[in-house]
């Protein structure tokens, strides 16, 4: 990122608030597709994505990945895992926002960054640093208030945290970029969900040309909804550091939360504020954990590279999935 220009930059940090502003405003849009259900939205969200996604690589022309996918078993069944993955986690938090639970399933996406910590020490025996385990044990403490104050686990947030953790995990190992992974996972779930939707339409369940047109346009939007932000996303992560970009996720969570309380009105009772501080405070030692990592990284750079320390700082783990892209 050393020679980026100050304009590529600029440019950058827009697309990076376009893409986590639209991630945050996404909850606007779902209930504007009532009555469909979470099952038939979910079923034209990846039927649509597959064909704006098909469209921008024509554009672009990028298909040789295409190729070389289809010739490696192994990667293959990692985006079919992801894409199985992903599909959780899209059906879950569309239902989550159009059943009034905006303010847990931000949640979700606020202990994601938890989540992945613990997923790395878990599988890929990654080690942490003291200020890790207190932000996981913080984040851990949390869940625990939240349950007592929501008289049940917070089954929304674990759902689509660990869902989306484990989709970061996966797309690690298959190591696409972000439009062609998406068409890739987008590939595999057309069939199922283009069957799904055939059936619904044979049983008269489907709303898709029952509702009028606009209804029908507003069901195909699901697929810019999807592709357009991963978009800009792509944009903002060529141009800008990493840490800017493990800054400005938390943005989609936060416009969330606001808007489950501001704008659907949902509740927030002592206990669950007192379960959201405590995250909070885990994301504050997380974050300032990784900044002081990098700057450390920074330094011991610039001394190599002068001649001096030649010993070089761990690199941050994977605290944070900065794509999600999930919602």
């Amino acid at each position: 990122m050393t020679g980026t220009s100050k304009g590529e930059q600029r440019i950058g940090l827009l697309n990076g608030f376009a893409a986590y502003g639209m991630w945050g405003l996404v909850p606007l849009f779902w209930p504007l597709l009532k009555p469909a259900g979470a099952g038939e939205i979910l079923a034209h969200r990846m039927v649509w994505s597959l064909a704006f996604v098909g469209v921008a690589l024509l554009f672009v022309r990028r298909w040789a990945w295409a190729g070389e996918l289809l010739r490696q078993p192994r990667k293959l069944g990692l985006v079919t895992i992801a894409a199985a993955v992903i599909t959780v986690n899209w059906g879950v938090y569309i239902w989550a926002v159009n059943s009034g639970h905006v303010v847990e399933a931000s949640l979700g996406y606020f202990i994601n960054p938890l989540v992945t910590i613990a997923l790395g020490v878990l599988l890929l025996k990654e080690r942490l640093r003291p200020a890790q385990w207190a932000a996981v044990a913080t984040g851990f403490a949390a869940v625990v208030v939240l349950t007592v104050g929501y008289g049940r686990p917070p089954w929304i947030s674990l759902c689509l945290a660990f869902s989306f953790a484990t989709y970061g995990l996966v797309k690690k190992k298959v190591n696409l970029g972000g439009v062609e992974s998406l068409a890739a996972e987008t590939a595999v779930q057309f069939l199922p969900a283009l069957g799904y939707l055939l059936w619904l339409g044979a049983h008269g369940g489907a709303t898709f040309t029952a509702e009028g047109p606009g209804h029908a346009v507003l069901l195909a939007a699901t697929g810019l909804v999807t592709a357009l932000p991963l978009v800009c996303f792509g944009a903002a992560a060529i141009r800008v550091p990493l840490s800017t970009l493990g800054l400005l996720q938390y943005l989609a969570p936060v416009f969330q939360f606001l808007l489950g309380i501001l704008y659907f009105g949902e509740e927030m009772p002592p206990e669950r504020w007192a379960g959201f501080a405590l995250v909070w405070v885990a994301l504050v030692l997380l974050t300032w954990n990784a900044l002081r990592t990098a700057r450390r990284n920074a330094r011991a750079v610039r001394d190599a590279a002068r001649g001096g320390v030649r010993e070089e700082v761990p690199a941050v783990p994977p605290a944070a999935a900065v794509r999600p892209g999930a919602e």
